[in-house]
């Protein structure tokens, strides 16, 4: 048997591939509950929830429907009806991992038991999809106002308007929060891992303890590259890999080494 992810050999009964640490058919049987996933993006661990629990997104149905004489809302609910999103950031449920923290490598649930299920920040969903709301009905009261020539409509749809936009750019700020709090987070457990692995890591590493993509793991290890605590290296072989100086020599830098 080879592994599905990069062809290695498996011994018989094998549960994951020593080489990229890829569940095999067997550990799949034996360790994932049925239905439960992993979110790549939030890192939540559970069952995917129908796309109208959420009330963004109950709201944008109720918006579509109001601009289009509900033809547009009936549309858009039969093509989400049976999506399922992760229930902490949206994400379609379709993007979710099998692979469980709790049934993968050491390193991996160890990082995941340190930080189990941090809170993040909303993403503003509601204050854009009543942003969006605001800046429409501020556009149509202008447009009658200018065809009917009633300049107190154009001045209540251009505070209408300023008003939705300072909504919509509150929500977006929001959303942009909780991407760097989700990237923080991302962050935090590569550094658990490399303290783990004795202050190195390649983007198999990454990608196989954390349950990433190759690309996603080599994104986030380029973005802690600042060449000082973090800084890429290319071994004899031709292996680029990532090296952390100050949890390498941590020991050298401890309290305990003073000067004589």
């Amino acid at each position: 048997m080879r592994c599905s992810t990069c062809g290695e050999n498996l011994q018989p009964g094998a549960v994951r591939c020593p080489t990229c640490g890829t569940a095999t058919p067997v550990g799949m049987a034996i360790t994932r509950p049925v239905g439960v996933r992993r979110c790549p993006r939030c890192s939540y661990q559970g069952e995917g929830i129908p796309y109208f629990r959420r009330a963004g997104h109950v709201g944008l149905l109720v918006g579509v429907s109001l601009f289009t004489y509900g033809i547009g809302g009936v549309i858009y609910w039969a093509a989400r009806r049976r999506h399922l999103i992760c229930p902490r950031c949206g994400l379609g449920w379709e993007h979710a991992s099998t692979a469980l923290a709790a049934a993968g490598s050491e390193p991996e649930r160890h990082m995941m038991e340190s930080h189990p299920d941090e809170p993040l920040p909303s993403n503003g969903i509601k204050r854009r999809v009543l942003g969006v709301g605001m800046l429409l009905g501020a556009t149509l009261t202008i447009l009658l106002g200018i065809f009917n020539f009633v300049m107190p409509a154009v001045a209540v749809g251009s505070v209408l308007g300023a008003a939705g936009s300072s909504m919509f750019y509150w929500g977006w700020k929001a959303l942009r929060d909780r991407q760097a709090a989700i990237m923080q987070g991302l962050q935090r457990k590569i550094l658990k891992l490399a303290d783990m692995n004795g202050g190195t890591l390649t983007v198999t590493q990454v990608a196989a303890d954390m349950n990433l993509s190759l690309p996603v793991a080599e994104n986030l290890l380029t973005e802690m590259d600042d060449g000082f605590r973090v800084r890429s290296e290319i071994s004899p072989e031709g292996v680029i890999y990532y090296e952390f100086p100050e949890l390498r020599h941590r020991r050298e830098l401890g309290p305990g080494s003073e000067r004589a």
